[in-house]
């Protein structure tokens, strides 16, 4: 399976991406966000402060010319995975539904995080059980998911909220933590699953995710 992971001024987190999908198996390339001629079976935001965060996170972002790419990569029913700013990046363009605000507290929260599985029946947790409790790292300073009534009922009735939080961390509407596309194609989550992809530093949790897409 080939994996490219977009690379934007101010991404952090993609060579401990590219380490967890090496390690069950994939072909990794990192994406400098200025590329436009790659392609991929998995696209994938990673986590970090594309261009700062200096305007809202993802808000910039959405312009880079490998964005390009990756929309013609969705027309062709091809895989994306939007890890904490890639959330928010995939809330900008608008290929996901609601919005993202500012934490609730107005602060930076980086710890475990408890979450429940809300839908295994897609690629990113189908080696979950529904209703399973685990836990993976957060760390953001604008988390909280919000949506409207209108569009919290449409999440439900396809069958498109992923994840929710135990005890809310941020003020996320309904302690959404991670929905995805209709067509159960497009992903994400604010959680960190690449930074619990080695057991030697107590979790697989994330790896045990990766693992649906191979």
């Amino acid at each position: 399976m080939k994996v490219a992971i977009l690379q934007f001024p101010g991404t952090n987190c993609e060579h401990d991406t590219a380490y967890a999908f090496e390690k069950i198996g994939a072909k990794t390339q990192i994406i400098w966000h200025e590329k436009t001629d790659f392609e991929a079976d998995l696209i994938v935001l990673a986590g970090g402060f594309s261009y700062g965060d200096y305007l809202r996170s993802g808000a910039i972002a959405k312009f880079s010319p490998a964005i390009k790419t990756l929309q013609e990569h969705i027309k062709k029913g091809g895989f994306v995975l939007g890890i904490c700013n890639g959330f928010q990046i995939l809330l900008e363009l608008g290929v996901l539904k609601g919005a993202m605000k500012h934490n609730e507290s107005l602060s930076f929260v980086s710890k475990m995080q408890k979450l429940k599985i809300i839908s295994n029946d897609n690629a990113f947790l189908k080696n979950f059980q529904k209703d399973e409790i685990i836990s993976l790292p957060i760390a953001h300073g604008e988390g909280n998911f919000y949506a409207d009534d209108d569009t919290l009922h449409y999440l439900y009735d396809k069958d498109m909220v992923l994840l929710k939080y135990l005890d809310n961390p941020n003020g996320s509407r309904d302690d959404i933590a991670g929905i995805c596309d209709e067509k159960k194609r497009i992903f994400a989550l604010m959680p960190h699953p690449e930074r619990a992809c080695e057991g030697l530093l107590g979790s697989e949790v994330g790896l045990k995710m990766f693992k649906g897409f191979m």
